[in-house]
């Protein structure tokens, strides 16, 4: 029923986004956005029609003119610290220095891939795993990274300490909640069995956890999390947990998530804004890393429903992991990146074999 319910609110919501994108390119205000950005101006009938955007001949007529260009960027989920320097580059004015006017709009549940692909949003925030089938299909999307939002795969397995499993193997006779994807499930059953663990002795208990507190304290014993947030919020309320990042147990596991992603006709059209884009969310994104306060206070601002203090915990432990060990902000290692979709590969978890640098924007950071 609680699946059935959510189902139901996505394709509403993607409805709603879908529409209100369309009624911009009719002149019409997007009254839905102010509360995600500083610029409410809407993408135009020009940059969001079709699978490219804008015409190349109305976007030198923009340059000319030396107006801004417009541009959608959909997120991954509500606002959180993944996309703070979004928001720095909004109230900074890295967008509007780099001749960019930045809407900010929430996606359907499920993610953003859909709506970048359509056109409906030039730019998006996706995540690597979750675009393999999406490059894989019988209609591939036409989307690729452009940049990483954070260096490293901060996700990893939790649960309660009281229920003893500080290994993968220990799974085994526990319960895990399971979102059903065939890649969330092997990557799990890899782990499990690599420490001696019986990956068929692990219930599966299909449902989303919202509220991890809740979930942990239920009928779950485990829980896939990205410790940025709900490990912070675990942390925050002073419940003792064992925590296993997955990057750590296995470093085919350290894949990218979540990173930026781009529409690529609209990118081959625009090579010079997709530049200006990717430069300005590093500036965002290097400033949050060196000033988590300051930047904690612009997310809150841009979305004043947020926890103030978990967004404050949770901007300090994200500000050392959107650059970590990285030359600088957005850099996708491409080996990493096909390490993970070798595996894939191997594993037959794609529905064609995705070939070296599938999803890699050939100007990525």
């Amino acid at each position: 029923m609680k699946k059935t319910i959510k189902r139901l609110l996505a394709t509403i919501m993607a409805a709603v986004l879908l529409l209100s994108i369309t009624a911009c390119g009719n002149g019409q205000s997007d009254s839905g956005s102010a509360d995600q950005s500083s610029e409410t101006n809407s993408v135009g009938g020009d940059t969001g029609s079709g699978s490219d955007g804008t015409s190349e001949e109305s976007s030198n007529e923009t340059e000319a003119a030396g107006e801004q260009t417009d541009i959608t960027l959909v997120l991954d989920w509500t606002p959180n610290t993944n996309h703070t320097g979004i928001y720095v580059a909004q109230e900074k004015g890295y967008f509007e220095e780099a001749g960019l006017n930045v809407t900010v709009v929430q996606p359907p549940d499920g993610g953003a891939e859909q709506i970048v692909a359509s056109g409906d949003a030039q730019f998006g925030i996706g995540f690597q795993d979750t675009m393999a089938p999406a490059l894989t299909s019988n209609e591939p999307l036409p989307i690729s990274a452009v940049a990483a939002v954070l260096q490293h795969n901060t996700s990893g397995l939790v649960s309660l300490e009281e229920k003893g499993i500080d290994s993968f193997g220990k799974m085994t006779g526990h319960s895990y909640a399971t979102w059903d994807s065939p890649t969330e499930q092997a990557i799990l059953k890899k782990l499990v069995e690599d420490d001696g663990g019986k990956w068929k002795d692990v219930e599966l208990i299909s449902t989303y956890v919202e509220d991890i507190v809740a979930g942990l304290n239920s009928d779950i014993d485990s829980v896939w999390i990205y410790s940025g947030w709900d490990g912070v919020k675990l942390e925050m309320e002073g419940i003792s947990t064992h925590f296993l990042p997955f990057k750590d147990a296995d470093s085919v596991f350290d894949y990218y998530n979540p990173v930026v992603i781009g529409n690529d006709s609209y990118m081959n059209e625009h090579p010079d804004v997709v530049k200006a884009f990717t430069e300005a969310l590093k500036k965002g994104y290097e400033f949050a890393a060196e000033n988590p306060d300051e930047s904690a206070d612009i997310l809150l601002a841009a979305a004043p429903e947020l926890d103030e203090n978990l967004v404050r915990r949770s901007q300090a432990y994200l500000s050392k992991e959107y650059v970590s060990d990285a030359t600088s902000w957005g850099v996708i290692d491409s080996a990493r990146w096909n390490a993970f979709y070798s595996w894939l590969n191997a594993n037959k978890l794609v529905e064609k074999e995705l070939p070296a640098d599938a999803g890699l924007w050939p100007e990525h950071l």
